[in-house]
């Protein structure tokens, strides 16, 4: 007697899955269903986004062709001098764009050296340390400085910071630190010192929230596993908090110098816009940008209007050696692994 869970030879087999029904509909003929009318948006999805990533390229080259193109006449003028000449004359049309150059890298290097660990600070108490109640107004009002205008720091800036800093700051960094040379001269109060200090108050929300953002996901069990070593808090914050969110940390810095580099309005409004390269930080400067804000629109002869675009091009350049010098920053913390979630 045939055994009935065995199939007959002369019973059907299993139908092919393109051949089977659900529900008296014909299944697809594979993994995935693909018609002829699905097609048509398909490619049109990908043509778009390509279109898309390569818009943000196409922007970059015009960028950088046209301001190529504008700055020829100065260029062929001054040549590689004009990145290390000191010496901006309109009247006879001699222009050097180093006290630009040095005014932006001396204002923005002094804004990090301030904002990086009050910042981070901010971060890590937010995160660590502050009660629960507390954390979600503080990050408010911390993000709510990155949405005040410039214009308005530079106004805050004016009336209160630059006599704050020439009646109380500058007296006692000149008889305390007077001897490195940092802190000499008479108290202009429009100084390189102010810009740095209102660019450091500028950034502090940018690097303050990405760190934050980036402390939040650091896995709870690193915390657990320092503290169970017998680590203090602060031991566990280093270790296994602020050691596995280094390269995060590093993007906040990154985009914070990219902030401090290309402002404009409130620098502008407390540097003193004086080219000039002096290692006082009590003297006047001008950057790059507050040059381009100050006189691209009193420019009067052509060579004059290449000049300055010249330094347009030239702050875009810093823009990239900055951003490369700060990757290379980044690869040399974690070897060109990302932060992993070991202590």
């Amino acid at each position: 007697m045939a055994n009935p869970a065995l199939p007959r030879p002369d019973m059907p087999g299993p139908q092919p899955l393109e051949q089977s029904t659900v529900a008296g509909l014909p299944a697809p003929a594979g993994p995935f269903l693909r018609s002829s009318t699905g097609e048509i948006p398909d490619n049109v999805f990908r043509i778009a986004m390509t279109v898309c990533g390569l818009a943000v390229l196409g922007l970059l080259v015009l960028i950088v062709y046209e301001l190529m193109l504008r700055s020829g006449l100065s260029w062929h003028a001054f040549g590689f001098k004009f990145f290390a000449d000191s010496e901006w004359d309109p009247v006879n049309e001699h222009f050097g764009a180093l006290p630009f150059i040095y005014g932006t890298l001396v204002s923005s290097l002094l804004a990090l050296i301030i904002a990086v660990p009050l910042a981070v600070g901010v971060a890590v108490f937010t995160t660590e340390m502050c009660p629960k109640r507390f954390r979600s107004p503080l990050s408010f009002f911390v993000e709510l400085l990155a949405a005040i205008p410039s214009v308005i720091y530079g106004l805050w800036a004016i009336f209160v910071l630059v006599p704050f800093l020439m009646q109380y700051v500058q007296p006692v960094l000149s008889k305390t630190l007077g001897w490195t040379g940092l802190f000499t001269g008479p108290f202009f109060g429009l100084s390189m010192l102010a810009a740095g200090v209102i660019l450091a108050i500028m950034i502090v929300p940018i690097i303050s929230s990405i760190t934050r953002e980036v402390l939040v996901v650091v896995p709870q069990h690193q915390r657990e596993g320092v503290l169970a070593l017998g680590a203090t808090r602060w031991e566990m914050i280093r270790v296994g908090v602020l050691r596995n969110a280094r390269a995060g940390i590093m993007g906040g810095i990154i985009l914070g110098l990219g902030r401090a580099l290309g402002e404009t309005m409130a620098v502008t409004m407390v540097i003193g816009n004086r080219p000039d390269i002096s290692k006082s930080l009590f003297a006047p400067g001008y950057t790059m940008a507050s040059v381009l804000a100050n006189e691209f629109s009193e420019a009067t002869g052509n060579i004059y209007l290449s000049a300055l675009i010249e330094i347009g091009l030239a702050l875009f350049l810093v823009t990239i050696v900055v951003n490369a010098l700060a990757r290379l920053l980044v690869w040399s913390v974690t070897r060109g692994q990302p932060a992993r979630g070991q202590g």
